[in-house]
């Protein structure tokens, strides 16, 4: 639709903003008006429909209050992904990132990185219920997983949340799963699967083609059951998209709070970090990691999925300190 307008909320640290973002942190008191083919335009006003979304407190995630940041750690329990696969114990590194402030724990058993093929689902399943029956009872676990029977699984160990990497385009039984468990649910955006996503990914504009996208996650999971309070947003940073689409997205990336829903973003380790920041080691990453993570924060962005949890949730701390954000348990 060329001639659908969006509106995108400028973030300001001024105290007299007109509005807060989401109910949290961020003010804005204008708007990048977007239409497909048109430059961008800022203006002062947005359809009071726009607004209500833009400014509705978003709905507590597994119990966790979005009014402040929260950190989700990384857990793979796999001996092949990008960065740490095979490198410790899943369950010890579980525990030492709730150790470390991690808000919630994503614990996989299948890599995606670019390039991964699929995996037997008992093999998956194998893999991540040891970690969520020793931890459940000490943490919420949301499970990283396309896959239904997967997920089924993790639930009745003791998970609280579902990560889909294809936003429910790899397994149509998921969307009915989710809506009887009444779990929340991280909906990303990809463009092809990890075996070829990087091949050549193309957008008409990358901002705005996502968008769309998300949105018509959010109806199909909306048209299952699902309730909206229920939906988590990633746009998909580095799944079928290039450096310069990665970037195209992290700019304005306060766009998609006009989905309704709360952000979850994962750029920990990822290949642009490394290309922009020339540390070639994934595991050296980390600086490139908080100052994305940093600039995320200032856009409103909720959830924040990262390796290193201790040393982002002291960049986070020092973040909060400086913007003059009380929040006791940052």
């Amino acid at each position: 639709m060329t001639d659908r307008i969006y509106y995108r909320p400028i973030p300001t640290d001024a105290p007299d903003a007109r509005y807060r973002l989401a109910g949290g942190w961020t003010g804005f008191s204008r708007f990048e008006r977007l239409q497909r083919g048109a430059a961008p335009q800022i203006t002062q006003d947005a359809p009071p429909e726009v607004i209500a979304t833009l400014t509705a407190p978003r709905a507590p995630v597994a119990g966790l209050d979005l009014s402040r940041p929260r950190l989700m750690g990384i857990v793979n329990a796999t001996p092949d992904s990008f960065s740490d696969g095979g490198s410790y114990d899943p369950t010890a590194q579980a525990a030492h990132l709730l150790r470390d402030g991690a808000d919630i724990l994503d614990i996989g058993g299948e890599s995606t990185r670019p390039g991964a093929v699929e995996i037997p689902e008992a093999l998956e399943i194998d893999r991540i219920l040891p970690v969520i029956r020793a931890l459940s009872d000490r943490a919420a676990i949301s499970v990283d997983t396309r896959k239904s029977a997967v997920a089924r699984a993790a639930l009745q160990a003791g998970a609280a949340m579902i990560n889909d990497v294809s936003g429910f385009d790899f397994d149509a039984r998921l969307p009915a799963l989710v809506a009887e468990a009444g779990v929340p649910v991280c909906l990303m955006h990809a463009q092809g699967l990890p075996e070829n996503m990087q091949d050549d990914p193309r957008y008409s504009d990358v901002l705005l083609d996502v968008y769309d996208a998300l949105e018509a996650r959010i109806d199909r999971a909306l048209q299952a059951g699902i309730a909206r309070e229920c939906i988590v947003i990633d746009p998909g940073i580095g799944f079928g998209k290039t450096l310069d689409h990665n970037l195209a997205i992290l700019r304005r990336i306060s766009l998609y709070h006009g989905l309704g829903c709360p952000i979850l973003l994962g750029v920990s380790r990822k290949r642009f970090i490394g290309t922009l920041g020339r540390a070639e080691d994934a595991a050296q990453r980390m600086p490139g990691t908080l100052a994305v993570t940093l600039a995320a924060l200032d856009q409103g962005v909720q959830i924040h999925r990262v390796h290193d949890v201790g040393q982002i949730d002291q960049g986070l701390r020092l973040w909060a300190a400086l913007k003059n954000i009380e929040k006791a348990e940052v």
